[in-house]
């Protein structure tokens, strides 16, 4: 093979990593977020404490990670404004997450 055709080889593979990785990493920050940020009050399970139970919610993942995010002002606090210290990043993991606990 020609050094351009290693090259570019190279490149693709790097890129597949890149793309495959972070996917099981997300399901994983997804874990220590929920338990650093939400298990305080909705339960290390998602089964409710001061706050909601979340195991088996009918919300989507895109609307936990909206509330997370953007805040609804007919939720309780904290979830009338978005959580400090959550990115959207953060917040789809978070979500990612509450959507596995049955």
């Amino acid at each position: 093979m020609t050094s351009k055709k290693c090259l570019v080889l190279l490149f693709m593979l790097a890129l597949c990593m890149c793309l495959t990785l972070p996917q099981s990493a997300l399901a994983e920050d997804g874990a220590a977020l929920y338990k650093a940020k939400c298990a305080n009050c909705h339960g290390p399970e998602g089964q409710g404490k001061i706050g909601t139970a979340l195991k088996g919610t009918s919300l989507t993942e895109d609307q936990i990670a909206a509330v997370v995010t953007t805040g609804d002002t007919a939720k309780k606090p904290p979830h009338k404004k978005p959580m400090n210290g959550v990115s959207a990043d953060d917040a789809k993991a978070i979500a990612a997450f509450v959507k596995t606990l049955k």
